[in-house]
């Protein structure tokens, strides 16, 4: 396999990782992808090693590719999609799998802007080909379903439908998904336990990983965050918000830090799992994962939220 790898890869600083067989998954109709993505994918990586297989795929075909290309255990899989493929895929590898390297292809790159910033993919894959580093990245679990930006639960995780039919320009739609949010709401409030204290309440709760959090000193605890509103201008409030800008500044929100959390309603809960919504029962267990899969990242990858605040 040696004699595949290019004069490049011979030349990588010292401690980087060895890496020979890769596998990428590329969804051209991602939201920040586009044609001709998968054969720009293939000609860079063919600068590093003859052993590198590229896949093109399509909406349905994800799930199938992505396990396919676990399967075949290579040093590292890159995806070039969206959020719901980079949670999946990193669920996939885990801390026992490949490397993984969950390149920006969708609409907000949670994930790929905490591990690469905001530049241009090419840019990040070649500059963590050529002197990568190894970066044990954090993350969660609720009900057993893994996620590595955060977890909103409740109803208030029923306002990303109307998110993204506005980013698509969708206003009508995006008014009937709000107001269904809206109408969930009041009708039962979440009770949950933090790191197995006092039982508190609240319309929802979001669980936010280190890796984009400041909140919780180091990288040893997630930040928990109570959305509580009160009236339905506090719930419009926050619905808008989520939509545009910071929900956790909100005067009705309460931050915490946690390693584990008990959450339960009378009803199935809502959930967003990095941009993915999902349903819940109704009686739930959150973790905090500190080694929840391992990333390749290059020399100039921004620090964790969290310890970018110790700078």
């Amino acid at each position: 396999m040696t004699d595949n790898l290019s004069p490049d890869l011979d030349r990588r600083p010292a401690g980087t990782p060895s890496i020979r067989r890769i596998a990428a998954i590329v969804n051209e109709a991602g939201g920040s992808v586009g044609a001709g993505a998968a054969d720009e994918m293939r000609t860079i990586l063919s600068a590093f090693t003859g052993d590198a297989e590229v896949v093109s795929v399509g909406p349905g075909e994800i799930v199938a590719a992505l396990r396919a290309a676990v399967d075949t255990n290579p040093d590292l899989l890159i995806t070039l999609a969206g959020d719901g493929t980079a949670r999946l895929a990193a669920e996939l590898c885990g801390a026992d799998g490949p490397l993984f390297a969950p390149l920006a292809g969708g609409t907000m790159n949670m994930l790929p802007y905490a591990l690469y910033g905001r530049g241009k993919w090419q840019d990040a894959l070649e500059s963590a080909l050529k002197a990568g580093r190894i970066r044990a990245a954090p993350g969660g679990s609720v009900a057993g379903r893994q996620f590595y930006v955060a977890a909103i639960l409740g109803a208030p995780a029923l306002w990303a439908p109307a998110r993204e039919a506005v980013r698509h320009g969708k206003l009508m739609l995006a008014l009937m998904r709000a107001r269904r949010a809206l109408a969930l709401s009041f009708k039962s409030k979440l009770r949950f336990e933090l790191d197995g204290g006092r039982t508190s309440k609240a319309e929802a709760v979001a669980f936010v990983s280190p890796l984009m959090t400041a909140a919780c000193a180091g990288e040893a605890y997630m930040e928990a965050v109570a959305l509580d509103p009160r009236h339905a201008a506090d719930a419009f409030r926050i619905g808008f918000t989520s939509l545009f800008g910071d929900w956790r500044s909100d005067p009705a929100v309460r931050s915490h830090c946690c390693k584990a959390a008990h959450v339960a309603a009378r009803q199935a809960i809502p959930c967003l799992l990095d941009g993915e919504l999902c349903r819940l029962d109704r009686d739930v267990d959150v973790a905090f994962v500190s080694n929840a899969f391992y990333a390749l990242v290059g020399p100039d990858a921004p620090p964790a939220a969290a310890d970018a605040a110790k700078l």
